[in-house]
């Protein structure tokens, strides 16, 4: 029986459908919740490749929503793309799966949107969500967001020639603070913000994303859902799609780099200079005790504890100000 028949049987697809959905390469920018499970349907629709980005590993309070993960990725504080590809390579082993252990800054986003179809959102925080809306609308490749927290989940599909942009709708989107990390959030407000994103890439996938068109919401404890259309919100003197100055792509990465993480007292500091070398010298030479995985190494300094990836990327947990790291990173590396 062939794979994708129950698929194909869905008379909005078909076998036109699922041939279109086998020749597109996505672009997935976050692992956590929302993109390991979008990647998981994906796969298992029968898309040509996937392309994972992540900068986090595994953490056990991940398994609660974050499905394609395990008890054992948690332990070994396996990085997420790493223990996704492991995944999705049990479900189709036929797929192409490229992955990225790093931080999603304008010159790697550029670069690897080129090679996508399609980008999907699986991040967690709005400065990314711009920096993907710039990318997409400077390249022409649609891209879907996806949000959710608490028992609220959101989803809107972005079209560059179709649709007004991301930040054409910023200023009717909710204004919130709240993230995971603070307030929490609930398996099925993923599952129904993944739900929406997905269907909509299919839409675009399959050539039958048209007007009107929504931003689609809702609160799943509550049970309610709703949808506001988007159609006419362009700003002629938007920046990203109305005057195309792509402000996000203009800040860049830089050598040098510090934020913190939302919602967590974590800072993450890129510095290219700290190669996985240099940081094990000084760290052998000041007799702190590390422990070495394949893909970076752990240790303690003072009260923080540090995980310096292969491409000098640090996150600092116990941190709350980037000014801080930046001192720990002085001390210990000069």
């Amino acid at each position: 029986m062939n794979r994708y028949s129950r698929q194909t049987l869905f008379n909005k697809i078909g076998s036109e459908g699922q041939r279109l959905i086998g020749s597109r390469t996505v672009l997935i920018v976050g692992v956590g919740a929302l993109g390991s499970l979008s990647g998981e349907m994906l796969a298992r629709a029968g898309v040509k490749k996937l392309i994972l980005i992540d900068r986090d590993y595994v953490e056990m309070s991940n398994l609660q929503r974050q499905t394609l993960y395990t008890e054992v990725d948690a332990n070994d504080k396996m990085p997420k793309v790493i223990a996704a590809k492991e995944r999705l390579e049990n479900i189709r082993s036929d797929m192409e799966i490229e992955t990225h252990i790093a931080h999603a800054d304008a010159v790697l986003m550029e670069s690897l949107a080129k090679e996508a179809d399609i980008i999907l959102d699986g991040t967690d925080n709005f400065d990314t969500r711009m920096l993907i809306n710039d990318v997409a609308f400077k390249l022409n490749k649609p891209w879907v967001n996806a949000a959710c927290v608490e028992a609220s989940y959101s989803s809107c599909g972005f079209v560059p020639g179709q649709t007004p942009c991301y930040r054409c709708l910023v200023p009717v989107l909710p204004t919130t603070t709240l993230t995971c990390d603070t307030v929490g959030v609930i398996s099925p407000a993923v599952h129904m913000a993944v739900s929406e994103q997905v269907t909509t890439a299919f839409k675009i996938m399959t050539g039958q994303f048209e007007a009107p068109y929504y931003m689609r919401m809702g609160n799943t404890w509550d049970m309610d859902h709703m949808k506001f259309k988007i159609d006419g919100m362009a700003d002629s003197e938007c920046p990203t799609c109305g005057t195309h100055e792509f402000p996000e792509l203009k800040a860049g990465s830089g050598s040098q780099m510090s934020m913190r993480l939302c919602g967590r007292d974590t800072v993450q500091y890129i510095d290219e200079r700290l190669t996985k070398d240099t940081v094990v010298k000084a760290l052998a030479t000041r007799n702190i005790s590390m422990n070495e995985t394949p893909y970076f190494v752990e240790f303690k300094y003072d009260d923080y504890r540090i995980v310096s990836f292969n491409n000098g990327r640090l996150l600092i947990h116990g941190a709350d100000r980037t000014n801080k790291a930046r001192t720990i990173v002085n001390q210990l590396f000069g």
